[in-house]
């Protein structure tokens, strides 16, 4: 390290910090008057979720280790109390921008556009009487009003429930003092309650208003002195203590049932909401003033998320799109016999992933496929994998290995595995300790030629066909001898901790992934030095683990052109003159979520492309099971590299870059052009609409020739996948393409 270069606490950006300018990315998306008005009421929510989750996760931690008396600095020098303290600034500014968006951007919008979200003073005498029948017949049956005394404590306020205070005085006993009133608002009804309206209107009110309106029917003998919505936010982390546990799956069960009763993180409340109110809250969850949250409009921002699901304005929200389904060769009989002559490879979404789960369905229902085994992090409650399976189980061996602890989809995940349990399924729960977050599914079949295939099916995503639709990821379905013996090396691994001392061509975690990262970044460090072509794009949600980022500043110095597309959090700094002036960074948020995972390395000219689930992240390298796996098929390292990668690489409709000051600015296209969207391409390119040489050259990158003008060379451009053949541009009406 050169003495201009910086401290090495300096070296990493903050965790925390990154993933609270991530969210500030997904808010400029509620902002961006170009996107459908819905949308951006969907964005907005977005980002009420994925603090909440921020809060209950991220901040709850820091909080619980100042508590266990730890004070040592962390990556970006500050101990855990002083990152708690810029967490907590910086999510109150964060807060109060979200507010602004609401009330001074899109409530505005919304009502021009007709759809209102009135205040209960707003509201017609049609509207009013529609509310209180809706009040009587949905909403009272539902209430428990308490008020605190000795004899009713303070209730069991559950995580992130909406409730109502009420600051009451008894009309009978004048000279007593106010009491406290406490009602939970129901979750089991929506928290915007349509009302009609006779001006063309579509109308709406909060439920919390509603209730509040008749507070006075709930606590008769009362005068409600004063009302405040508020909502707990507990520390949601789960602390298994699984050696003293008979079974793994009884510890996450008990534990998910104090996740709900945790430690109080953080208490938001209406702002203005009178001061003794909000004292009697902050006692009672034994919060500071630091940890009370003022909201400047509803409580729970997440729940606008009803106006984009329940109204009814198509013209308001995306196009719809359909993606492009998988089609088999005509020789071939069934997908086994297709994916003997070739591996297939899908972008999701553009890219169906009905092409997945007919891959699964027909093993199930195959008399010649002799065993199935899966992975399952996440699934849909009506997934078609998940009956496929259970199905199968009835004529062939199926293994499943159910991952019990992915965050907030326990309680579903531990319904699968006794379902599929009971249904005759061998159910695994993994490694203790190891999350397995690994996409593999692997079939044995018995070949009509009569040779006993491996079949597999590897990916960066879920088997979840709900969020298919809308996360971003890559799968190979493949017969690879190599891959396929890997894959069942893999799951020996995970049912009976066998390990093997070689799991190539698969990159294993927490075994080899690590290590083998490295020295692939390495090995382009080498080829730079020696002068042959060296070049990293690597795309991922997220990068933290401190190895990889002082492998990839080494690899900058060396001389290789690296680009970064990470969707989330970030702790490399990119352009710093000396340490990593060769290293961009790139955020695209959009209407799909970023997921999926591509690593490219030049190698002197051997290109070398894998996919996976692993971020490059510490959980990920050391604390889960995760595969990458390589592409080894010509074409389809073509279509990753020239069509998907050139296309995040060339976007600057949303793409956002990173700078070395940690501040993120929106790429621009060259002077005179017009913005490039990958993911409009993608889906333009999955209709037909056009070609996949039509992505215009990337204009942040310092080389761009290392990528694009070599992309007529090294694919032809009328067929860049076998997957599926795409037309050349001469096919394509000039009209209908991107401008460039």
């Amino acid at each position: 390290m050169t003495a201009q270069q910086p401290k090495r606490e300096q070296l990493f950006f903050s965790r925390d910090e990154s993933w609270l300018r991530f969210n500030g990315r997904v808010l400029q998306e509620a902002e961006d008057a170009s996107n459908p008005l819905l949308e951006r009421v969907k964005f907005l929510a977005i980002t009420a979720s994925n603090l909440d989750e921020f809060v209950e996760i991220r901040v709850a931690g820091v909080m619980q280790r100042i508590e266990d008396g730890y004070n040592e600095v962390g990556p970006d020098g500050l101990t855990p109390e002083q990152t708690f303290e810029r967490d907590t600034s910086e999510l109150r500014t964060f807060v109060e921008s979200q507010y602004r968006c609401w009330n001074q951007s899109l409530r505005p919008a919304l009502h021009a556009a007709g759809i209102r979200v009135l205040d209960y003073a707003q509201m017609t005498g049609e509207q009013l009487e529609h509310a209180s029948q809706f009040y009587q017949r949905e909403v009272d049956p539902l209430l428990t009003p308490i008020t605190i005394d000795p004899a009713h404590p303070f209730p069991r306020v559950l995580n992130k429930a909406l409730c109502l205070a009420l600051l009451l005085h008894s009309k009978r006993k004048r000279a007593a003092g106010a009491v406290l009133g406490v009602v939970t608002v129901p979750r089991a009804l929506p928290r915007l309650v349509p009302v009609p309206s006779t001006g063309g209107t579509i109308d709406y009110i909060f439920l919390h208003e509603l209730i509040e309106a008749h507070a006075g029917r709930m606590y008769r003998g009362y005068e409600v002195l004063a009302t405040a919505a508020f909502r707990v936010t507990r520390n949601s982390n789960l602390y298994l203590q699984e050696e003293e546990t008979r079974s793994l799956l009884e510890s996450v069960r008990t534990e998910l049932h104090n996740r709900r009763k945790g430690d109080a993180v953080r208490l938001e409340v209406e702002e203005g909401a009178d001061p003794d109110i909000i004292d009697r809250l902050r006692v009672n969850f034994e919060v500071d003033e630091s940890q009370v949250v003022r909201t400047d409009g509803p409580v729970n921002l997440s729940r606008v998320m009803t106006l984009y699901t329940d109204t009814p304005r198509p013209d308001l929200k995306y196009a719809p799109f359909a993606p492009r389904e998988l089609r088999l060769n005509r020789r071939s009989a069934n997908i086994f016999e297709e994916i003997q002559h070739r591996d297939i490879l899908l972008h999701h979404p553009y890219d169906s992933y009905d092409g997945v789960v007919s891959f699964i369905e027909a093993a199930a229902e195959d008399p010649v496929v002799l065993s199935m085994k899966q992975t399952l992090y996440r699934t849909s409650a009506d997934s078609p994998m998940f009956t496929a399976l259970i199905e199968a189980a009835q004529s062939k061996e199926v293994t499943v290995v159910v991952e019990l602890m992915a965050r907030f989809d326990e309680a579903s995940n531990i319904r699968w595995a006794r379902n599929l349990e009971d249904a005759g399924v061998q159910v695994f729960h993994g490694i203790v300790g190891l999350k397995t977050h690994c996409k593999l599914a692997l079939m044995v079949r018995r070949d009509e030629d009569g040779v006993t295939r491996r079949y597999g099916h590897l990916g960066t995503g879920n088997y979840n066909p709900n969020t298919a639709r809308f996360y971003t990821d890559i799968s190979l379905l493949t017969c690879d001898p190599a891959i396929t013996a890997s894959m069942q090396a893999v799951f020996n691994y995970l049912t009976a901790h066998s390990e093997s001392d070689d799991y190539s061509p698969l990159l294993v975690a927490p075994l080899t992934l690590a290590e083998q990262s490295i020295q692939l970044i390495r090995r382009e460090a080498e080829h730079a030095r020696k002068g042959r072509p060296a070049r990293i794009i690597a795309k991922m949600n997220s990068l933290l683990e401190k190895s990889i980022v002082e492998a990839l500043y080494e690899a900058s110095q060396a001389g290789v052109e690296i680009d970064l597309i990470v969707r989330g959090i970030c702790s490399l700094r990119p352009g710093v003159k000396g340490l990593s002036e060769r290293i961009r960074v790139r955020s695209l948020v959009g209407r799909f979520l970023e997921h999926s995972r591509i690593f490219y390395f030049a190698n002197g000219g051997e290109e070398t492309v894998y996919c996976g689930s692993a971020d490059w992240m510490p959980r990920n390298l050391f604390e889960r099971c995760e595969v990458l796996f390589p592409v080894n098929d010509a074409q389809l390292r073509a279509r990753l590299k020239d069509e998907i990668l050139a296309a995040y690489l060339a976007d600057t409709a949303k793409t956002r870059m990173l700078e070395s000051n940690g501040d993120y600015r929106r790429a621009r296209p060259a002077s005179g052009k017009t913005a490039f969207s990958a993911q409009e391409f993608f889906m333009q390119l999955a209709e037909g609409r056009v070609a996949a040489d039509q992505i215009p050259p990337p204009v942040e990158m310092k080389e761009a020739a290392a990528v694009n003008p070599a992309r007529a060379k090294s694919a032809p451009s009328k067929k860049t996948s076998r997957t599926v053949p795409r037309p050349s541009a001469r096919d394509v009406p000039a009209a209908s393409r991107p401008e460039a």
